[in-house]
């Protein structure tokens, strides 16, 4: 027994490690191609070029779908930490019959398969008289960035002391002032976080846009259409590197900004105590 022990915790190491590998060299192999001067990625590499990322800005097409992905990303990270915001505070401040049948039905997106929801999404706009536009894709990136969004920011009204709001109420503040005040700045970086989060979810996702949008194509429907000519390959493996990087960057922002945010409550935490 003690010798089984003491060897599941190198078990559960190599384990990890074999893990990890299994989930990130196919990644890996993405940057590596996109700097081969040949078109057919494939060991051993031909050279080394910049050429492919170059082509991308004289790409029209590209452009235009770049700028689809960036107005979409921006309108839903904004949206769903609106109302991710605004689901949190009732969550997290107030009890009522249903709270956590509500919590559970907001995060179902997350459990839910993907291509079902967009379908759902699809006949709903369809029987509502909408056209499919980059409109319909920022409404169904909503629906997929509200849960991630609602995981952040229950994150920092949770570790909000109450004890600020009911000091301001004290002094004669008005109840939105005080939440303006008050509750918005103690919350900024789970709000910032949110943002991040959502942007670089609404970024990447393919599924969603594949259903709603119409002529307007975003990066991830763009990249998908360019596959099937192979000439467009080695474009496409830039440009999903330079994707690949900007989720990175964004995601590390915001898991910085987290855990700033979480050591300041828990600092204020032992000051007060």
């Amino acid at each position: 027994m003690k010798t089984l022990r003491n060897f599941a915790p190198s078990w559960l190491k190599t384990y990890a490690f074999l893990y990890v590998i299994f989930l990130y060299l196919p990644v890996i192999f993405l940057p590596i191609f996109s700097v081969n001067t040949s078109a057919i990625p494939k060991f051993p590499l031909s050279g080394f070029t910049f050429k492919w990322y170059g082509d991308l800005t004289r790409t029209p097409a590209l452009t235009d779908a770049a700028w689809n992905s960036l107005l979409v990303g921006i309108s839903a990270s904004l949206l769903s930490t609106i109302f991710g915001i605004c689901a949190a505070r009732a969550i997290t401040r107030y009890r009522f019959p249903g709270r956590r049948t509500i919590n559970g039905l907001l995060m179902a997106p997350l459990v839910l398969p993907e291509i079902i929801v967009a379908v759902s999404m699809l006949l709903v706009m369809l029987q509502l008289g909408l056209s499919l536009s980059l409109i319909t894709v920022v409404f169904g990136h909503v629906l997929i960035c509200i849960p991630y969004s609602l995981s952040v920011l229950t994150s920092g009204f949770e570790g909000f002391d109450r004890s600020l709001e009911e000091a301001s109420s004290d002094l004669g503040e008005s109840a939105f002032g005080t939440f303006r005040r008050v509750t918005l700045p103690m919350v900024s970086p789970a709000i910032i976080s949110s943002l991040l989060v959502s942007f670089t979810i609404s970024l990447d996702e393919f599924i969603m846009a594949f259903f709603l949008t119409g002529t307007e194509a975003t990066l991830p429907v763009y990249i998908w259409g360019q596959l099937r000519f192979a000439a467009k390959l080695p474009g496409v493996l830039a440009l999903g590197t330079l994707l690949l990087a900007g989720s990175i960057l964004l995601l590390t922002i915001a898991e910085i900004v987290r855990r700033r945010a979480s050591n300041r409550t828990q600092n204020m935490g032992g000051m007060i105590a």
